[in-house]
């Protein structure tokens, strides 16, 4: 095996990170929100109107992709927006959204 996989298995919680985040964005709705979301901060409202489906259907959903840490929030008056947290896993939805994601 090639030096840097071994240390990739090597670290546990890496292999978790990716595990984590892998489960949580393996529901339909879920990569269709995170194609919306993609590397911008995304307010409810706006991921509601592109996913095209309830607020309260959207909102369990951004639920689970927060508590897997996923996506992080902030809250700006009545509005909360969510970006990806991890960089690691941006890069992850940035090449779902490449094959996924696109109008061809």
């Amino acid at each position: 095996m090639k030096t840097d996989i071994v240390d990739l298995i090597a670290k546990q919680e890496h292999i978790e990170t990716a595990a984590r985040a892998l489960k949580a964005i393996s529901h339909p709705l879920r990569l269709k929100i995170l194609c919306v979301v993609g590397s911008e901060e995304v307010c409810v409202q706006d991921i509601v109107e592109a996913v095209g489906t309830s607020q309260s259907n959207i909102s369990q959903h951004l639920a689970i992709l927060r508590d897997k840490e996923v996506l992080l929030t902030r809250k700006d008056a009545n509005r909360v927006y969510y970006r990806v947290g991890d960089p690691r896993t941006l890069q992850l939805i940035g090449m779902m959204r490449e094959v996924f994601c696109r109008d061809d």
